[in-house]
């Protein structure tokens, strides 16, 4: 699966490559998607054979690895329709395929969840989940645990309103869906729900916390990684931002967006939520990972949750009941002080609240957050977590927003500009227990793709300038690194090949949010395109180019 493992951890126990020889790592194949839009996937590999999925037209590619070179098998066109491009956020990306019982799961781009036979490429259920007219579209990766595919809708900025929904792995009929606005019964609220905040505790709280009829827009879309814990049986999940990003117009802490809920994976009833930010000020999506960790916390033994979000705090939360047990800042934020660990609210800075009708200038961190989807690895061997993040700030303006169905829903123009220091991205080595930065590595652009920890002790990502990198995960070193002709904002993965050799895979083709000045062919003088992004990225276009690409690397 696309997060290695149900708790998330992307660590691979994989050792041939390591520090001493990384340095001799070489190209053993390549393969052309055909599309040069941003590549986010992540490579899949069932014992010899390598899953590919590209962004829109989400064609799955299925490679032989026991054939020198991995020629193509077979591929599978979903004919995703066409206008499901222009109701896309932020570019056509798709976050990979999924494997489970001989067959392979993956979304495209106009809301359906496809399965085929992982072995001939055979179509063997296709399922509607949502609505491009009304600007429903999805872009994650599902998991599957039991019997159950778990998916989730995007479209934030077009005033969707967001659910998970549970498909029969074999039918693909829907179990259940939970929605993340609205009442009790259509969130799967229940006797069952018990969170740990009084703030969260009431009937309705999903209408009570909106004026009238705004939760019926009111964003929460599912769109970031889901995470499991068997012995709990319970899955994680974020909640995305609420609509429309104008917070002016959606008084109340807009239940259940911008949050983390844990749900049983048999009936999808609540069992706690808890909300990153109450009345999100500023597009910060709680879809960030949750990575599931066991540690010793204060001399006690803890389940907890790990998330890095978008409001630059790195949590700790006790996964079996919801509690916060430490919001360390893992960046540079000025628009709020950290959490009230008493309450579980964060703490804003007033002068940093959007008001109607006032430009507000240097708000750290940007609307796309110190970190966004970009996942994290947790090294069970170094004990570290490793964090792909940026280093953008931005100026922000609120206006009125109008709820047309199937069209944008923001009601802020903002530019995003590079953060202190001058550069936009970083990675950095967090130490969970003393709650402190070990190690940093600051790069030109944002970190927009994912890492893969590997118990020889490195780490594996790439940046948006297209060099994928091996890091000493100790010490932040790195030791190898390899120019892809495209920006990388792909997910890493290692496996052991057919012939016992350790290999690395990487997409390369620069797009997504960050990227889609390049990808989309945006014009570098609107700063406000991509929703703002833009404005920082103009010199991506100099160093980097359109690309589609895999790469496959082993030792000699």
């Amino acid at each position: 699966m696309p997060t290695k493992n149900y708790a998330g951890t992307r660590y691979s126990e994989l050792a041939e490559i390591n520090t001493e020889n990384v340095k001799n790592l070489q190209v053993a194949f390549t393969f052309s998607l055909g599309v040069n839009r941003g590549q986010e996937s992540s490579p899949l590999v069932v014992g010899g054979t390598l899953y590919v999925v590209s962004p829109y037209p989400n064609i799955l590619y299925a490679l032989d690895l026991t054939q020198p070179g991995a020629p193509l098998k077979w591929q599978y066109n979903p004919k995703a329709m066409a206008a499901s491009q222009g109701v896309a956020c932020c570019d056509t990306v798709n976050r990979g395929p999924t494997y489970a019982d001989g067959k392979i799961f993956f979304n495209t781009l106009d809301a359906y969840t496809v399965a085929v036979n992982a072995e001939t490429g055979e179509e063997l259920w296709k399922t509607k989940i949502g609505e491009i007219n009304m600007g429903e579209t999805m872009t994650m990766a599902p998991l599957v645990a039991k019997d159950k595919v778990l998916v989730g809708i995007s479209g934030g900025e077009y005033g969707v309103r967001g659910f998970i929904e549970a498909l029969d792995a074999n039918t693909g009929r829907s179990v259940w869906k939970a929605y993340s606005t609205g009442p009790d019964q259509d969130v799967k609220i229940g006797p069952s729900f018990k969170p740990f905040y009084d703030q969260d505790k009431g009937k309705d709280l999903g209408v009570a916390t909106w004026p009238p009829s705004a939760w019926q827009q009111g964003g929460g879309s599912v769109w970031g990684f889901v995470t499991y814990d068997p012995d709990q049986n319970l899955i994680f999940y974020g909640t995305g931002n609420p609509g429309p990003w104008n917070p002016n117009q959606r008084p109340g802490d807009n239940k259940w967006t911008a949050g983390v809920f844990a749900r049983d994976l048999d009936t999808g009833e609540a069992r706690w939520y808890y909300q990153w930010n109450a009345h999100d000020l500023h597009d910060w999506d709680g879809i960030n990972e949750n990575i599931l960790v066991d540690l010793t916390w204060n001399g006690q033994p803890r389940k907890v949750l790990v998330h890095p979000d978008r409001n630059g705090l790195l949590y700790i939360v006790d996964r079996t009941t919801g509690e916060v047990l430490s919001a360390n800042f893992y960046h540079a934020v000025n628009s709020h002080t950290g959490v009230d660990l008493s309450t579980g609210k964060v703490k804003v800075v007033a002068d940093k609240y959007p008001v109607q009708g006032r430009v507000l200038r240097g708000v750290c961190p940007t609307a796309p957050g110190a970190k966004d989807w970009s996942p994290s690895a947790f090294s069970h061997k170094s004990g570290l977590l490793y964090i792909p993040h940026n280093n953008l700030c931005m100026d922000w303006e609120s206006m009125e927003a109008n709820y047309i169905a199937g069209t944008p829903y923001v009601g802020a123009e903002v530019r995003s500009i590079p953060g202190p220091g001058g550069h936009m991205g970083e990675l950095s080595a967090w130490d969970l227990i003393q709650g402190k930065e070990v190690w940093t590595i600051n790069e030109r652009f944002p970190v927009w793709g994912g890492v893969v920890a590997t118990a020889g002790d490195l780490i594996f990502y790439g940046n948006m300038e297209g060099w994928f990198k091996a890091v000493d995960a100790r010490t932040g070193e790195v030791l190898w690194q390899f120019k892809t002709s495209s920006g990388i904002i792909g997910q890493p993965t290692t496996y052991r090949g057919p012939d016992g050799k350790q290999y690395v895979a990487i997409l390369s083709g620069v797009g997504g949010w960050a990227g889609s000045i390049v990808s989309g062919d945006l014009d570098p003088r609107d700063g406000t395109a991509a929703l703002g992004f833009v404005n920082a990225m103009r010199d991506l276009k100099n160093v980097t180019t359109k690309g589609g690409t895999l790469y496959v690397f082993k030792l000699p």
